[in-house]
């Protein structure tokens, strides 16, 4: 094969690009010019895996014939089109399929391509498949999404079948597939492999961990009569193995009908039989010995990978498997990481930065080196040994970029078992729920029955920490207690406070002393006292017994004073107040966009009421955010175009509508009738009684509200800790040891540290950001995971109505309004917000939804209590919710039932960026026709 690369560099001897490469030579260095498919396949013959022969035609082949301009300027053309537009893709993907199609093949390509293909033999049949440069990857495995032609026979077929595995780039199914992965269409190439054809007595295909369960250790066959093109099209209901590998046992196996096979014809092509035995479905494709063989090559496969895999097989009639085709399943989550002991038993996690943060999205490298650091200061705390606070406690784990909490110990143990379920309930009922179906779990069984243990440890903590004198001043002087709460923050501010002289050293110093000292140290010293408030308020619910409804319940926490992030957006909707006094202003908002508004404020020159009213705003509350708790995230402060956006929103409510001022204080009044109700309810058994729950009901309401002043202090320090940690990235940058400051938010605390001794990290930072925004498009992200891979999941409701925790009280109808990140979004008065979860840095958008609905939560998540402060129905913690209902889809949000109902689904209009589909949807309409039904 004269023009085939034997070479196993990207580059010819000539020093010209080759057009042909030998699969036996195509390793992991050369994707980007044989494409993923063909790596794999490279890497498995290496390895001495039977992979039948052939040739990759190169991704220069594909450059040489779509060089033209034209193919330029279509695929810029595709790049600019919004991933929901899918007519536009789809008209602009069949003009660059047509455009391939017609574009000659220059002479050294078909030269090359022939040459290699009669180096496999005279008119031998092949496989000809595509190999895109951004397919079969471990973030997308692009399965399907272009052509494959099968016992292609002759060189004129071969070629024909390249030319259209080419334009199978485009397909309209590839194209969709591309916008939905932010894969960009202009840096897409496809090489193509030409491969000889296995004979087939049967064929399929095997996943090395059971793509539905999530199992790792159960790998999922499917066998067909004939070629594989049957099981992989779908085309026949294959035979179905489940094979348990730690057991060596089929745990299941169901024969499928096998009612065609597809066969090759003798002159190329292939054809669909009908079986002629009518014992076909009777009979197993497999025997145990063959299917044995086949999970033992499955696993030598995954082993050689480093992860499961999608593995396209055939076994010829001398009862040898060929492996065709490898790809990496990318629909699991992945499994925790852990430095705890690597024991084999199963393990639970639950994942902490979503369901009790509130955070969907992916955690920066710094800032999950930060969870772990703070993470290991409170085991410290909790008098639990950390070896290395670097790598976090034994129970710390992460994955998918995310924080998760291994919850084993605690599911085992009679202690752990009591607190857990309520603990969780409070942020995520969900998360309560199935955690106590875990304790059926024969796995999970109790192996340590006593509770003293739990208590002893809890009792010595408290003593150490002087929680008991700080719970007896919440009692007694509660004011003094909320006093005692902001000096400590404060304090803790202070003592981080560095000079401008300080070195870089130093400045990373600071910022891990304040991870692992100064965040943990504010827990057992604020966290007390809103926990009284909670206490309180439940001995006197308690006493009332059933004379008082759960509706009444949530009534008392409305208007629930010294709440800082309620503060925090009733001073945001003040100023939007302001401004709306000075036309001229509004307009501004309503006609720039944010980076220009931004511009203009760091230049000082927007209006007045706005440039003062938001240095205002920001000297206060700049040091918050959007996943506030992770280091590496922007502050406000950095980059506050999120809140033009939320001003923005504020500004399009009526002028005569009811202000967020008024509807918290109504709460307040209505909170205040309720206890006057419940207190008069309880004298009927005694001045005792009513004493206890006046008493109770006055105490939740002056203490309640501190529930989020540890956030808010913990999050100050963060932002302090963010600060040093820029000035370290700033030194490193004029050093040239990074490219920019923000880069030191993709290395973890102790590679900064490296990097300042001299240690080149370059090399890591641009695969994190693309793992960083990879995960970031994850819509899916686990409550619960087992170390098996197994999702535990609730089972679904029968009826159409979805079902949640019942947040804050009222019903309303509205359209829907989809948020998975609130920057730059602005929410039209009424819309019913849609988000997978929320954190403080969402709350400024609630003061403009008509209702509130979250996939993540539980009554005491930061979203349900703002929900309730401003008196907007919500439902928390509902599975589903965000797959279920579509953009501008009307909704009944009934807060006091917990349940959301939908009106039939039409097809969204288009929605422009940052916009919505519910434009023509009456918005905040309620069920009775008139204001909220709080």
């Amino acid at each position: 094969m004269s023009e085939v690369h034997e070479a196993g560099t990207a580059s010819a001897a000539d020093g010209r690009t080759p057009l042909v490469v030998a699969l036996d030579r195509a390793g992991t260095g050369m994707l980007p010019l044989v494409g993923g498919k063909a790596v794999n396949l490279g890497v498995m013959t290496a390895a001495g895996l039977r992979v039948p022969d052939g040739v990759c035609v190169t991704t220069e082949a594909y450059r040489q014939v779509t060089r033209e301009a034209r193919f330029a300027v279509l695929a810029e053309k595709l790049s600019a089109v919004p991933p929901g537009d899918t007519v536009a893709l789809s008209e602009l993907a069949g003009e660059i399929r047509d455009a391939v199609l017609g574009a000659p093949v220059p002479r050294a390509v078909t030269e090359a391509l022939t040459a290699a293909y009669r180096g496999l033999g005279s008119d031998v049949p092949v496989a000809v498949r595509s190999s895109a440069t951004a397919e079969d990857l471990p973030s997308a495995s692009f399965a399907g999404q272009q052509d494959t032609y099968l016992n292609v026979v002759g060189e004129d077929a071969v070629l024909d079948a390249v030319r259209h595995c080419w334009a199978s780039l485009w397909t309209d199914r590839a194209v969709a597939y591309r916008a939905t992965n932010g894969i960009d269409n202009r840096s897409v190439r496809l090489a193509v492999v030409v491969q000889r054809m296995a004979g087939a007595r049967a064929a399929g295909v095997m996943f090395t961990a059971d793509p539905v369960s999530g199992r790792r250790h159960w790998v999922t066959v499917d066998a067909a009569p004939g070629l594989g093109e049957a099981v992989v099209s779908g085309a026949v209901n294959p035979d179905h193995f489940v094979v348990d590998t730690t057991e060596d046992r089929v745990v299941e196996r169901r024969l499928g009908d096998k009612r065609l096979a597809v066969r090759p014809l003798s002159g190329g092509g292939t054809e669909h039989v009908e079986p002629t035995d009518p014992d076909t479905a009777a009979h197993a494709c497999l025997d145990t010995g063959e299917l044995r063989r086949l999970v033992a090559l499955g696993r030598d496969v995954e082993r050689l990978f480093g992860g499961p895999q999608d593995v396209e097989w055939t076994l010829d009639t001398e009862g040898r498997f060929w492996l065709t085709q490898s790809r990496p399943v990318t629909t699991l989550y992945p499994l925790p990481v852990t430095n705890a002991r690597g024991d084999e038993e199963i393990r639970a996690y639950f994942c902490y930065s979503m369901v009790w943060q509130g955070i969907q999205g992916p955690v920066t490298p710094v800032g999950l080196s930060a969870l772990r650091l703070v993470a290991s200061g409170m085991a410290r705390l909790a008098g639990l040994r950390v070896p290395d606070p670097y790598d976090g406690p034994a129970a710390y784990a992460e994955s998918g970029g995310r924080m998760f909490l291994d919850i084993t110990t605690a599911v085992r143990g009679a202690g752990g078992r009591t607190a857990l379920p309520s603990l969780l309930k409070m942020v995520d009922h969900q998360t309560a729920e199935l955690v106590g179906e875990l304790f059926d779990d024969p796995r999970f069984a109790v192996t340590d029955p006593s509770r003293a243990g739990l208590v002893r440890r809890l009792g010595r903590i408290a003593l150490r920490a002087g929680v008991p004198l700080r719970v007896a001043e919440a009692v007694i002087r509660p004011a003094a207690a909320r006093d005692r709460a902001a000096r400590v923050g404060a304090r803790q501010a202070e003592r981080f406070v560095l000079p401008e002289t300080a070195g870089a050293g130093q400045r990373l110093d600071t910022v891990r002393r304040i991870l692992l000292e100064g965040i943990p140290a504010l827990f057992p010293r604020m966290v007390p006292i809103p926990a009284v408030g909670g206490a309180a308020l439940g001995i006197a619910l308690k006493r009332l017994g059933e004379e008082v409804t759960e509706e009444e319940g949530l009534a008392l926490l409305r208007g629930l004073p010294h709440n800082v992030t309620t503060e925090m957006d009733l001073e945001l909707w003040r100023l939007a107040v302001r401004i709306r006094e000075e036309p001229g202003t509004v307009r501004l908002l309503g006609d720039h966009s944010h980076d220009e508004l931004l511009r203009s404020y760091r230049e000082g020159t927007l209006p007045s009421a706005l440039q003062r009213g938001l240095t205002a705003f920001l000297d206060r509350f700049g040091h918050r955010a959007v996943a506030e708790i992770d280091l590496g995230a922007p502050r406000w402060a950095d980059a506050p175009q999120h809140l033009f956006g939320v001003l923005a929103g504020y500004l399009s409510s009526p002028a005569g509508a009811a202000s967020p001022e008024s509807q918290f204080a109504d709460g307040a009044k209505q909170a205040e009738r309720t206890a006057g109700e419940l207190v008069a309810r309880a004298r009927a058994h005694g001045r005792l009684s009513a004493a206890v729950v006046g008493f109770g009901i006055r105490r939740a309401r002056q203490l309640l509200g501190l529930r989020e002043i540890t956030k808010f202090y913990s999050v100050l320090l963060v932002a302090r800790a963010r600060r040093e940690l820029l000035l370290v990235g700033e030194h490193l940058v004029a050093a040239g040891r990074l490219d920019a400051v923000e880069d030191v938010c993709f290395l973890d605390l102790r590679e900064v540290g490296e990097a300042l001794a001299g240690t080149v990290v370059r090399d890591r930072i641009e695969r994190r950001r693309e793992e960083y925004v990879r995960e970031g498009r994850r819509r899916h992200v686990p409550r619960m995971l087992l170390s098996d891979g197994t999702e535990p999941a609730l089972a679904a409701g029968e009826d159409g109505t979805l079902r949640g925790a019942p947040a804050s009280p009222g019903s309303v109808t509205g359209p829907v309004r989809l948020v998975y990140d609130p920057v730059g979004v602005s929410l039209r008065p009424g819309e019913i917000l849609v988000a997978p979860s929320t954190d403080p840095g969402w709350t400024p958008l609630f003061l403009t939804a008509g209702g509130v609905v979250l996939e993540t939560g539980g009554v005491n998540s930061h979203g349900a209590v703002v929900a309730r402060e401003y008196g907007i129905p919500a439902v928390v913690g509902v599975p589903g919710v965000l797959s279920a209902l579509s953009e501008g889809q009307t909704v009944t949000v009934n807060g006091t039932a917990g349940s959301v109902s939908a009106e039939e689904r039409q097809s969204p209009e288009p929605v422009a960026p940052g916009g919505s589909a519910a434009s023509a949807v009456p918005a905040g309409r309620t069920a009775e026709g008139r204001g909220r039904d709080v």
